[in-house]
């Protein structure tokens, strides 16, 4: 689940595409078609609900959250790779910040999806930089 909760989140942020989120929910549902979580995304069309469904759904207790914060830094650390305009990214990361479970932001390196973007205000890129790329380095020690 924690692969799921990352792609549909990324997806609802467009870090990535339809067809990955689609395709990896797909390849879940055929392993365990049992599975209700599974069955209800497999109908669900809306995004959104998506989210939403899968937020309400997880057991956080179970949670592997190195994994799914793997999956997400992994993700997330591609498109700012990429060269994407980093106040376009910071106000991207916010926005991904508040679609994660609450259980999830509070801790780190997901947290830090909520400030890196505050030296911005400032005109300080490079202390953004910093931030973000901590945060996405974070599972590499």
């Amino acid at each position: 689940m924690e692969e799921l909760l990352a792609l549909a989140v990324l997806f609802y942020e467009g870090v990535v595409e339809t067809g990955e989120y689609g395709k990896r929910l797909d390849e879940l549902f055929l392993a365990n078609p049992e599975n209700e979580i599974l069955l209800y995304l497999e109908w669900e069309t809306d995004i959104r609900q998506a989210v939403t469904y899968i937020r309400t759904h997880i057991d956080y207790n179970a949670l592997d959250y190195e994994r799914f914060g793997r999956i997400l830094m992994g993700r997330l650390k591609e498109n700012y790779e990429q060269g994407s305009d980093i106040r376009d990214f910071a106000r991207r990361m916010y926005d991904l910040w508040g679609e994660l479970p609450e259980d999830i932001q509070r801790r780190e390196p997901f947290f830090s999806l909520c400030y890196g973007d505050e030296p911005l205000s400032w005109g300080d890129e490079k202390q953004t930089r910093e931030i973000y790329e901590d945060m996405l380095n974070y599972y590499n020690n």
